[in-house]
């Protein structure tokens, strides 16, 4: 199938899984994840009317965004990947959302860099729900604090939390734990579910679910 049609049967299949939550389907934003796909690859997306999208690598966003964001000026990047302190200048520039703030060091300088540039991106909370070693992302335990932190300390503009289960695991518990750390913190904003667990993820809260796969096809 076409991009156009991908998106047009995962926006039905967002619209059937939050009515059978019991939720309004316009309560859940579809992020087309275009990482690894240049840009003639993502313009398909972008003419049949997608206007989320999600990048892991700042370096990368920056070769093919620019240009297609002046063509299409409505569109809102979101970084969905780990930010290195040493690239956040460039992260603001380009994207409109952080979901990845996991410590507070990088809170401190998205804080200055937002001073200094005058312009502030949303952000969320990445939260490490399986406390994977490995992976991103704060500790479910700690993630109050960090994000009291990043509120009262350094007035970042919080507005929700993401996650991304391991693999191999059932996702809903995960799914849950985040969907309760945004409520008790008064976060409106839960990013989570991916190409293959989305419609659990709607069930459980999800306000932004994360699709690459299901869009653009097989890895580019």
């Amino acid at each position: 199938m076409s991009v156009a049609a991908n998106i047009a049967a995962i926006r039905e299949r967002i619209a059937g899984a939050a009515r059978a939550a019991g939720r309004d389907p316009l309560g859940v934003t579809l992020v087309a994840v275009s990482k690894t796909w240049l840009a003639e690859a993502i313009r398909p997306a972008l003419v049949a009317g997608q206007r989320v999208f999600g990048e892991n690598r700042v370096q990368e966003a920056e070769g093919k965004w620019p240009a297609l964001k002046a063509e299409f000026a409505d569109v809102e990047l979101h970084l969905i990947g780990p930010l290195q302190t040493n690239k956040v200048r460039d992260a603001l520039a380009l994207f409109d959302v952080i979901e990845t703030v996991d410590r507070p060091k990088l809170a401190r300088v998205l804080a200055q860099e937002m001073d200094r540039a005058g312009r502030r991106p949303r952000c969320l909370v990445q939260v490490n729900t399986g406390r994977e070693p490995q992976k991103a992302g704060v500790d479910p335990d700690q993630a109050d604090a960090l994000i009291a932190v990043c509120r009262g300390e350094y007035r970042l503009p919080v507005e929700g939390v993401m996650g991304i289960p391991p693999a191999g695991d059932d996702p809903m518990p995960h799914f849950r734990l985040l969907a309760g750390i945004a409520a008790r913190n008064g976060l409106a904003v839960v990013s989570m579910g991916m190409s293959g667990d989305y419609e659990l993820a709607i069930a459980a809260g999800a306000t932004h679910i994360r699709v690459g796969s299901a869009v653009f096809g097989a890895r580019g």
